[in-house]
């Protein structure tokens, strides 16, 4: 994930962080800085004993407990050079699946910023119209361009 946005010298946002191992990845990609986010406390805690999480303590990664949802409007614009996108599932954080959130990614990013949003491989809503589509479509909206499908990262790609 982190190799499709993520350059050497970028400042990055991981939303969603989870045990941080696309933080990780980014910082071995040569970002200067990563700012990881994770909301569960039951998380952070395991990744305090997980020792494949140990590289979070590394100088130019920063962790914070809290709501992406809540946190990215407090953020500068134009702060990032790219944006890891890894929510949970629609029915756990659909608000993280919005037109409102993708808005505030664009904000956030730099001009020519890239961001990749994985979105697992979810089954059709209905009939003619997928989930990843459905993203594609509120991903545009917001103003991303060049947003295409990666299928064997089961994600998608934008630019700012």
């Amino acid at each position: 994930m982190a190799q499709q946005a993520v350059r050497k010298g970028d400042r990055v946002l991981d939303c969603c962080s989870g045990l941080g191992y696309a933080a990780i990845a980014a910082h071995r990609l040569g970002a200067r800085e990563v700012l990881s986010i994770e909301l569960s406390p039951q998380v952070m805690s395991l990744r305090a004993q997980n020792p494949w999480s140990n590289d979070l303590g590394q100088e130019g990664i920063t962790q914070l407990q809290g709501s992406s949802y809540e946190l990215i409007v407090t953020m500068a614009a134009s702060s990032f050079d790219s944006v890891i996108h890894d929510p949970p599932r629609f029915s756990l954080a659909g608000e993280l699946y919005s037109e409102e959130f993708y808005s505030q990614i664009f904000r956030v990013l730099r001009r020519n910023g890239r961001l990749f949003h994985y979105t697992g491989n979810p089954h059709l809503l209905r009939k003619g119209s997928s989930f990843v589509d459905g993203v594609i479509r509120r991903l545009k909206s917001a103003g991303f361009k060049n947003v295409e499908k990666v299928d064997h990262l089961m994600g998608v790609s934008a630019q700012k």
